[in-house]
């Protein structure tokens, strides 16, 4: 048995979790999702708790139990608490701002950048140094986070660039002055 798969998904108050066919909504007072889950694993809710089942113990129904239960654990969690992510920009001059419905990046370039805000996630500037992602889905909270960070990955020799907080780069060191055989007379 899946150690992970086997554990119920308690449903708080306030959440309510319908299943149809093989897709699971999750609806809280503050969002809404829903996910079409593999037709093979079985969904049950009672009593408060979801339970999720597999019909053999082949690999595939053992891989698939954990997911589909950690899938729907983190609807749940989304939609009851939400998820953040956490953006530090590191550099001379790096900042970042909201300009409508946009994320306006300086980060080293000869322009801004404009980063649309999708729909279900915000981002708060609270500092010019800081981003921070809010939303439900799990997944689209880390797939904004990602982007945002791939406008300007940190680089190893001075550390600049947009980084998760409490990240650590590690750091390379860089050329060295005229030394050894190769170096000009």
């Amino acid at each position: 048995m899946s150690r992970i798969g086997k554990l119920p998904v308690k449903i708080p108050s306030g959440v309510t979790v319908t299943l149809t066919d093989h897709t699971v909504v999750v609806k809280s007072g503050k969002a809404e999702l829903s996910r079409e889950l593999n037709p093979q694993m079985k969904v049950t809710v009672s009593d408060g708790t979801v339970v999720v089942e597999r019909p053999s113990e082949s690999k595939l129904h053992r891989s698939l139990h954990g997911l589909t239960r950690t899938l729907v654990w983190n609807m749940i969690e989304g939609v009851s608490k939400g998820y953040e992510k956490q953006l530090e920009l590191v550099g001379v001059g790096y900042r970042a701002s909201r300009q409508g419905e946009a994320l306006v990046l300086n980060v080293g370039f000869s322009h801004p950048v404009r980063y649309p805000v999708p729909m279900g996630i915000t981002i708060d500037v609270p500092e010019p140094t800081r981003i921070n992602i809010k939303g439900a889905s799990k997944e689209d909270v880390g797939q904004v986070a990602a982007e945002v960070r791939k406008i300007r990955p940190p680089e190893p020799y001075k550390g600049k660039g947009i980084l998760y907080r409490g990240e650590r780069i590690r750091r390379k060191a860089g050329k060295t002055g005229k030394t050894g055989a190769g170096a000009a007379k």
